[in-house]
């Protein structure tokens, strides 16, 4: 049985829905950023398509890719360029352009503009200009993967994101270790021609039992999501033969805490190691005194813990 789209099933659902957005609010003197598909066409949101209709110009990263977008949709509004080379100029020209009182809409080629794509300089003069900026929710591959991985928990739920990893190993392995200090995901974009020196150099520094995710191709027809140990992952990606075929969001799971329990057990072993060091030379008031200072415990229940060991060792 062939499935019926929403305005064939619930024609009258679509058309309050369409109402709804009519009604709602789209000022004029304003910026519009807009989030886009990032794969699946679908994705663009009933309100995007509202703006984006309703914009007197779209500032786009490539004209080429947005005018892709805006015919399957049936949007004719006006492109012009707004791209990492012009930023600083299209930004002038788009506070011109909304003083004068145009409504004036934001894309990168997919996902959120700003979010490690160009258009963050475009927004701050908007700001700075003291004039609206407008913010359409929408795509994004580094929450898509999130919501694949289940990295994120209630115990758990922070994550890091530091947007493109450098081109230059060295520079890279420095990147690693600033970027994983904190006991959360890091996630990160890597292009195909450099995921696996990339993952070499995670590998070097954050050793081989650390867990890595790789999605790829998210939202279209050959989306992979994936996950092992960085260990794996080199021979996961020599084997995999769409390796160099689109954009990697990279998640390097939180390093494995060990529960309190085995900490707490860790813990003791090494101030006993600490208190049996100290008593080959010192008082068992000294060893408590200089063990409470290194390890920040109370110096009676360090006393007793010493105390007690002297006895054990002249026992023996």
């Amino acid at each position: 049985m062939s499935e019926k789209t929403l305005s064939e099933s619930k024609p009258e659902a679509w058309d309050r829905l369409s109402e709804r957005m009519e009604g709602q609010q789209w000022p004029t003197h304003a910026l519009y950023v807009v989030a886009t598909p990032i794969g699946n066409l679908g994705d663009l949101s009933l309100r995007a398509w509202h703006a984006l209709n309703r914009a007197d110009v779209i500032a786009a990263e490539d004209t080429r890719a947005s005018r892709n977008l805006l015919e399957a949709w049936g949007i004719d509004t006006p492109l012009i360029a707004a791209h990492r080379h012009n930023e600083t100029l299209a930004a002038a020209d788009i506070v011109a352009r909304i003083q004068s009182g145009q409504r004036v809409a934001l894309v990168s080629d997919a996902g959120s503009p700003a979010v490690s794509d160009p258009g963050g300089l475009v927004v701050q003069a908007v700001r700075a200009a003291g004039l609206r900026v407008i913010p359409l929710p929408g795509a994004s591959a580094l929450i898509t993967a999130l919501m694949a991985t289940g990295v994120t928990t209630d115990a758990l739920p922070g994550f890091v994101f530091a947007g493109f990893a450098p081109n230059k190993s060295a520079a890279r392995q420095r990147w690693f270790r600033q970027w994983t200090q904190l006991p959360a995901a890091t996630i990160f974009y890597e292009a195909p021609h450099r995921i696996v020196g990339s993952v070499a150099d995670a590998l070097s520094v954050l050793g081989p039992s650390r867990k890595v995710t790789f999605a790829r191709e998210l939202t279209k027809r050959f989306e992979e999501i994936a996950s092992m140990s960085l260990a794996q992952a080199s021979t996961w990606l020599a084997e995999d033969a769409h390796r160099g075929q689109g954009e990697y969001v990279v998640i390097l799971h939180p390093p494995v805490i060990a529960p309190p329990e085995k900490l707490e057990v860790e813990e003791s072993a090494s101030v006993d190691a600490w208190l049996e060091a100290l008593l080959e030379s010192l008082s068992v008031r000294d060893v408590a005194r200089i063990a409470a200072k290194a390890t920040g415990q109370p110096r009676d229940a360090l006393y007793a813990r010493a105390l007690a060991r002297k006895a054990s060792r002249e026992e023996g």
